[in-house]
């Protein structure tokens, strides 16, 4: 199963953009979990600026906001 990681914040309109936009793409070979970078400092420091990302844990690929509906399928895909 590929595992991903969702970087935003709670009340993010973007993030929230980007989970609605991930939903239809899941299927049962992907997992994406959701963290707040509000409870990390390094985190915040990170990514504060580029919520949301979503970082594909098997190689620490990263895809940064916007995500175009075809590059965010071969992100998840590839």
């Amino acid at each position: 199963m590929k595992q991903f990681i969702l970087y935003g914040t709670v009340g993010c309109h973007l993030c929230e953009d980007a989970e609605a936009l991930l939903a239809p793409l899941l299927n049962e070979q992907c997992e994406i979990e959701c963290i707040d970078i509000s409870d990390d400092d390094q985190l915040l420091d990170r990514y504060g600026e580029l919520i949301p990302v979503l970082r594909r844990v098997g190689d620490g690929a990263e895809l940064n906001w916007p995500f175009a509906s075809e590059k965010t399928r071969d992100f998840l895909f590839e």
